[in-house]
């Protein structure tokens, strides 16, 4: 048999078409009204959305890419490996108060890990509309986890997914719910028939269809109402409210309505029923309902230059109810992003797919020129030609932004070429929004996204990426605030950590400290280890109370003593009695906890006095791990009187001390005794382990999501048999 003959075929890739039927099948089965397939990138921890259906491309905007730390349903149903369901607004307000802004709709929803045999591949999300029951129920569950299944199935014998595309792939309605074969003239002349006037709108809310009742009604013709959106070619139907009652339909697909006046006293009544494939709407004359909405009619542009002050810009196009919602979503995430990384992230995860755009670049103002800080979609030797360009308006449009607080837009090279043609050419991109920072009138810094495609902007666009310009500036301006105080923490809390821990004889150790998550102050936590003689040392562990830079100088103060007094020769409960005495002394208005371990290599023995502090987890030669019995003294900086017992123990070879913070052990909805419980196994049940190794288990036993709330210092202690 040939080598070639023997080689395993390469699997094929899953289609486009076979994705797009199995979510086709799953909403069958499922009767929902909008679902999507969220699959992994392969180079980032970004869920993109593939294959969608039932709502407009631009309604899914913010979601076409959902970085996995951003609490959703989608992203947390991947985290935790589970099925997140919700039952309605409320329950969408309670547990995802951003996301409830950007959809005030009824709705049920249940979002479902899409699990492989060997890894999981992304999620889907189900939605159903709010005539269902008010929370989801177990068949919806059912529906959804049997709709993943068959898109890891798919996945799995493919191998992978297929090339992820710039745009999700559309599932059409027609896949869904197949209609019959109908005479679609003899179905025009029955609307034609009717009385009132009827058109039909798609789910981008699109005219598709009217009758020429409907057309005589909203006194246009037909050729110029079809294919367009009613409160673009309508004055006065240019409310965002009439719009919001569309885009309700189209999500909770219920049936509303609104009255509206055409000018100059004409009223008209609209009813809309929706369903998967969009809204049908009948149209009646009426009179004014009172408590419904109602357009007014929109003042003409001719009308509005009239009235305007010599001189005054013209105030920019409002944007559509869809571009309100998405702003209010961006600006939330925004709220949430602590720092620069962080504002760089959610710019490029969040904004870049909402405007359609491939690339940013996030610049500061450094003297007198632009200094990239962060950046998406450009290559290293394009940052680095783009770092530090001068603040030359002729040469830059982003330093003429920045001069006169204005946005800029470029639709082409072209566009871009005559207003600067000296400008250097360097990225290849093709379009550009220019957007300058500003914050309280002073300038922060530029925002430039940028297209690898000749695109216009239009007005609503144009509106809203103004609005978010200053969302941003702020976001960063925070983001750079609290970057600077936390190096310069965490610089100082560095200084105070040892560097190094000393080489023993008869001793291996390791050691952690692990400051709190992102978005916390720094601690007080710390540790030392202090070699006192040839045959003897010393090992402590702290924690200062507070997480701030009060408690860091403290820790600092309380190392630097225990350190002196135990160079000094003093005893266990000494080292600790004295520390107090200075801690009172002092009045820090803190309390520290501390454990202090003298261990006597040479006679095989260690000494222990505990100020308050957790007890160590011990693990004798040929047993199992537990918590070592200890009497704790108080807590330092309370009584100067206060006494530390001593507790002393063997320590022949193999014997193993854990001493630790209780950041390690205090996990919030979580018994610390149970931790303290699961850490003592691990210890016993990885004894051939290196140290490196069984302390960084030690740390995933606690906090498996690696999100920890609280500092954590952790030391292992082994004792080994002296070199001869």
């Amino acid at each position: 048999m040939s080598a070639a003959a023997e080689t395993p075929p390469v699997p094929r890739r899953p289609s486009r078409e076979a994705l797009v039927e199995a979510l086709a099948a799953t909403v069958r089965r499922a009767d929902a009204s909008v679902a999507g397939l969220f699959l992994l990138a392969p180079d980032e921890p970004v869920l993109r959305l593939t294959v969608m259906y039932g709502v407009p491309l631009d309604f899914v905007g913010p979601w076409l890419r959902l970085p996995v730390g951003v609490p959703t349903p989608i992203t947390d149903a991947v985290r935790e490996q589970r099925l997140v369901r919700i039952g309605n607004q409320e329950d969408m307000v309670r547990r995802y108060p951003r996301i409830a802004v950007a959809l005030p709709y009824r709705f049920a929803l249940a979002a479902t890990p899409v699990v492989g045999e060997h890894r999981t591949w992304g999620a889907l999300q189900l939605l159903w509309p709010a005539d269902r029951p008010p929370h989801a129920t177990r068949r919806d569950s059912d529906d959804a986890a049997a709709g993943a299944r068959r898109a890891a199935r798919l996945l799995d014998a493919a191998g992978g997914p297929p090339d992820l595309p710039g745009q999700p792939w559309i599932v059409p309605d027609e896949l869904v719910h197949p209609r019959p074969e109908q005479d679609g003239r003899a179905a025009a002349d029955y609307a034609e028939r009717l009385p009132e006037g009827a058109l039909a709108l798609d789910l981008e809310g699109r005219i598709t269809f009217l009758t020429a009742t409907a057309a005589r009604l909203l006194g246009r013709p037909a050729g110029e109402l079809i294919g367009e959106l009613p409160w673009s070619v309508l004055p006065w139907l240019d409310d965002p409210a009439l719009e919001e009652r569309c885009r309700t339909a189209v999500i909770s697909r219920e049936p509303t309505g609104f009255t509206a006046l055409r000018a100059p006293d004409r009223p008209l009544d609209f009813q809309l029923f929706p369903d998967s494939g969009g809204i049908s709407v009948r149209i009646t004359p009426g009179a004014r309902a009172a408590g419904t909405p109602t357009a007014q009619p929109a003042e003409r542009p001719e009308a509005a230059a009239a009235e305007r002050p010599a001189g005054e810009p013209a105030a920019s196009f409002p944007p559509s109810i869809g571009r309100l919602q998405q702003l209010m979503h961006l600006a939330a995430a925004l709220t949430e992003a602590v720092g620069v990384r962080d504002v760089v992230a959610m710019v490029a995860d969040q904004i870049l797919p909402a405007f359609g755009a491939q690339a940013v670049v996030l610049s500061v103002v450094d003297a007198g020129r632009l200094r990239i800080i962060g950046h998406r979609g450009y290559s290293a030797e394009a940052v680095e030609r783009l770092d530090g360009l001068p603040l030359d308006t002729d040469l830059s449009p982003a330093g003429r932004a920045l001069t006169d607080g204005v946005p800029s837009f470029f639709a082409s090279p072209a566009e871009i070429a005559r207003s600067y043609p000296h400008a250097p050419r360097i990225s290849g991109k093709q379009a550009w929004a220019v957007l300058p920072l500003i914050v309280s009138g002073r300038p922060v810094g530029v925002c430039v996204l940028s297209y690898t495609r000749p695109h216009a902007f239009t007005a609503d666009e144009r509106a809203v990426l103004t609005s978010l310009a200053g969302l941003i500036a702020q976001a960063l301006d925070r983001a750079r605030l609290y970057d600077a105080k936390n190096d310069l923490a965490h610089g100082l809390q560095s200084a105070l950590l040892p560097r190094t821990l000393p080489r023993i004889d008869g001793l291996d150790f390791a050691a952690r400290y692990l400051p709190a998550s992102r978005g916390q102050d720094i601690g007080g936590d710390f540790y030392d280890l202090i070699r006192l003689d040839e045959r003897t040392a010393a090992a402590v562990i702290g924690d200062v109370q507070g997480h701030n830079v009060a408690a860091a100088a403290l820790m600092g103060q309380v190392r630097t003593a225990v350190h002196a007094h135990a160079a000094a020769g003093a005893a266990p409960d000494q080292v600790l009695a004295r520390t107090n005495r200075l801690l009172v002394d002092l009045e820090p208005d803190l309390l520290v906890s501390c454990l202090y371990a003298h261990l006597d290599l040479g006679r095989r023995q260690a000494t222990l006095a505990s100020a308050g502090h957790p007890p160590p987890l011990l693990r004798r030669p040929g047993g199992r791990a537990h918590v070592l019995d200890l009497e704790p003294g108080p807590l330092l900086g309370i009584d100067m009187a206060s006494g530390y017992p001593l507790t002393t123990l063997p320590l022949p070879d193999a014997t193993l001390l854990a001493l630790y913070t209780d950041g390690l052990v205090e996990v919030p909805g979580t018994d610390p005794e149970q931790i303290t419980g699961a850490l003592a196994a691990h210890l016993s049940d990885h004894r051939a382990d290196a140290l490196d190794t069984l302390i960084d288990g030690l740390v995933q036993v606690g906090w498996p999501s690696g999100r920890h709330t609280d500092d954590i210092a952790l030391l292992l202690l082994r004792s080994t048999r002296p070199a001869a």
